[in-house]
C-alpha cells in the first residue's frame, strides 16, 4: 500500500544513507537523503509542485527576511520562478534540529509575506527542519506558529511523506 507507493524512494535511501552518514557532512546529507526525498515528493504529486534549492529568497531585506533557502516547495509547476511557496525545508545545523528553528520560522514568515504580496490565497505555510535522518515539522497559520514536538525519523518516511502531502492537500481547501 503506502510502502509500495514509496518503494523506489525507500530503495534509493537504503543505498544512499550509509554513504551520506559516512561522509558526515551537511552537503552529503542534503544531496543523498533530503534531495531524493523531495524529488520523489514532486513526482508523487504529479508535477503540481516545484522544488527550489539554494536560491535567494529575499522578501523584505530591511526586516531581515533575506537569504538563501535550503529548499522551498511551491504549489505551482512553474520551474523558473517562485510563484506560491507553501513549504520551507531547512537543513539542520550540526545535526541539531533546534539550531534550524530560527531560519525555518523566518523563511515561513517570508513565504507568507511573499504570498500576500502576490495575491496568493495561501493562508498556511509549513516548514520542516531536517538532518536527513531526523525531521521536525512546523505550521504557520496566520499569526499562530505550531511546532510539532515529535521528532520523526527516516524509518518513518511513509509518515513524513504523508504529512508533507497532507500539507499540500490542506492548501486546496
Amino acid at each position: 500500500m503506502i510502502f509500495y507507493f514509496w518503494r523506489g524512494l525507500i530503495e534509493t535511501l537504503n543505498y544512499n544513507v550509509a554513504i551520506a552518514l559516512a561522509s558526515n557532512s551537511e552537503k552529503a546529507r542534503s544531496e543523498m537523503i533530503i534531495a531524493p526525498i523531495l524529488i520523489d515528493f514532486k513526482r508523487q504529486n504529479q508535477e503540481q509542485i516545484n522544488i527550489f534549492s539554494g536560491i535567494d529568497f529575499s522578501v523584505e531585506p530591511e526586516k531581515g527576511l533575506n537569504g538563501t533557502c535550503d529548499f522551498l516547495i511551491t504549489k505551482s509547476p512553474e520551474m523558473l520562478t517562485i510563484t506560491a511557496p507553501v513549504i520551507t525545508i531547512v537543513e539542520a545545523k550540526k545535526e541539531n534540529l533546534n539550531l534550524g528553528l530560527g531560519q525555518c520560522i523566518a523563511e515561513m514568515i517570508a513565504a507568507r509575506i511573499f504570498n500576500q504580496k502576490e495575491g496568493n490565497n495561501i493562508n498556511t505555510i509549513y516548514g520542516a527542519i531536517t538532518s536527513g535522518t531526523n525531521w521536525r515539522l512546523l505550521k504557520l497559520e496566520g499569526e499562530n506558529l505550531i511546532i510539532d514536538l515529535t521528532e520523526y525519523y527516516l524509518n518513518q518516511i511513509n509518515l513524513i511523506m504523508g504529512i508533507l502531502t497532507a500539507s499540500l492537500t490542506s492548501q486546496a481547501r
